[in-house]
C-alpha cells in the first residue's frame, strides 16, 4: 500500500511556473510507474504525465508537452511536476498517482493540490 501526499499548488499568473511535489510512503516506490492527473471543474480527470520506475521513460499529454516536465527521485521517494508557461486552461486540481500502466491510472491517489492560473 502506497500513501501519496502532494504539495506545491497555488495561484500563479498566466505565463508563470509552479513545481508540484508528491511524497510517497509505504510500498516499494521504485517499483511503481508514477504520474500526474488533473481535474478541472465540470470535467473528467485527465492524464497529464507519467514516468517509468527508473525514470527513463516519460509520457505527456499533448496539451502539456514542451511545458511540463515530470521527474522522480527514488531515494527520496518523490515525484515532481515542473510546470512552465502556465495558462488559465491549466487550472485544475492536480493528483499524484501511483501504479500506472503506461498512461492508464493506477490504484494509488493523493488528495490533490489546487493549481489556479489567472489571466
Amino acid at each position: 500500500q502506497v500513501q501519496l501526499v502532494e504539495s506545491g499548488g497555488g495561484l500563479v499568473q498566466s505565463g508563470g511556473s509552479l513545481r508540484l511535489s508528491c511524497a510517497a510512503s509505504g510500498g516499494t516506490f521504485s517499483s511503481y510507474v508514477m504520474g500526474w492527473f488533473r481535474q478541472a471543474p465540470g470535467k473528467e480527470r485527465e492524464f497529464v504525465a507519467s514516468i517509468s520506475e527508473s525514470g527513463g521513460i516519460r509520457y505527456y499529454a499533448d496539451s502539456v508537452k514542451g511545458r511540463f516536465t515530470i521527474s522522480r527521485d527514488n531515494a527520496k521517494r518523490t515525484v515532481n511536476l515542473q510546470m512552465n508557461s502556465l495558462t488559465p486552461e491549466d487550472t485544475a486540481v492536480y493528483y499524484c498517482n501511483g501504479g500506472l500502466i503506461g498512461t492508464v491510472k493506477g490504484n494509488y491517489w493523493g488528495q490533490g493540490t489546487q493549481v489556479t492560473v489567472s489571466s
